[in-house]
């Protein structure tokens, strides 16, 4: 597996800011111009962020819940190398990822589907992302596939500092097949 450029339903979009002489101001969320992007509306239900030191790999993460996790994600601090691996089974992209730099210089936020895996890598000290879940978080649905799985061959920047017992020991992506 590799990367590809395009996964549907993935979209990269950033938000203006404003820049004075105390620093930027930027609203990263509005439902509805999210929703002009998608191409509908969408609730969220929980929102999350973590602090990550440079070199961490965390994900890659997704729901098995019924209603599936769509998730909004956008950088604070710092720059992440955020990986988005499509985990639906009939689509053309199945098993393909998408890698994005995000900083808060560059204001993206990515919005990323129900049915897709996510991930990424700190690639500075401090690196900070946010992030909103149309589901909440159910450790009964949560899943997660590897990091280094070499049949989707994710291209990490650089060599992983940290990286948690959980994503470690997770399945291939072979096992999540079956």
């Amino acid at each position: 597996m590799n990367q590809v450029s395009k996964i549907e339903g993935v979209e990269l979009f950033a938000k203006k800011s404003i820049k004075d002489n105390r620093g930027y101001f930027r609203e990263w969320f509005s439902a509805s111009d999210l929703a002009q992007v998608i191409g509908q509306e969408i609730k969220f239900e929980q929102g999350n962020f973590s602090l990550s030191k440079k070199g961490t790999v965390r994900g890659i993460h997704f729901s098995r819940s019924s209603q599936g996790q769509a998730k909004l994600v956008t950088c604070l601090t710092g720059k992440l190398w955020d990986v988005v691996v499509d985990l639906r089974r009939n689509s053309p992209t199945f098993g393909k990822w998408v890698a994005f730099e995000i900083t808060p210089e560059n204001g993206y936020s990515i919005f990323i589907p129900a049915g897709l895996g996510h991930g990424f890598q700190a690639l500075e000290e401090d690196s900070t992302i946010t992030y909103l879940l149309s589901s909440r978080y159910d450790p009964s649905t949560e899943s997660t596939i590897h990091p280094f799985d070499e049949n989707l061959a994710i291209n990490w920047p650089m060599p992983a500092t940290f990286v948690s017992e959980r994503d470690m020991s997770a399945p291939s992506f072979l096992d999540f097949q079956n």
